[in-house]
């Protein structure tokens, strides 16, 4: 009878652990997250697209910074060139930006030293 308590119990665990996995899952691949690939655009210096985290999510740009760059320039604009938002960020540091429109857009950062990065991303509806 113990170890029919004990098996029941395990089983038990294994289904709950499983069940769970598979909901956190699924809501990770189905809120529209999606991590946008940082390249090199012009690099003087040491490169430092790897410490540049950028993501999506619905019509929200997220970015954030694991180094201290200095004041970086975001800027992101729609895949044809046209302006939709600019800032200025001192990093370490993290930054969320609301693309109000669907459609295919590029993020560019330029270091204080000149160097440049970016990502493209669409956003949509």
């Amino acid at each position: 009878m113990q170890k029919l308590k004990l098996n029941t119990f395990v089983l038990s665990l294994i289904l709950m652990f499983t069940t769970i996995w598979s909901n956190a899952y699924g809501v990770n691949m189905a809120d529209g997250h999606s991590n946008i690939n940082i390249k090199v655009g012009n690099v003087q210096g040491v490169p430092k697209g790897s410490t540049i985290h950028a993501s999506i999510n619905g019509h929200v740009l997220t970015v954030t910074f694991t180094e201290n760059l200095g004041q970086v320039a975001v800027e992101v604009t729609t895949a044809s060139g046209a302006p939709v938002d600019g800032t200025l960020t001192i990093t370490p540091n993290g930054i969320q930006i609301y693309i109000p429109l669907a459609g295919d857009y590029i993020v560019t950062f330029t270091l204080p030293n000149g160097d440049v990065y970016y990502g493209e991303f669409t956003v949509t509806d």
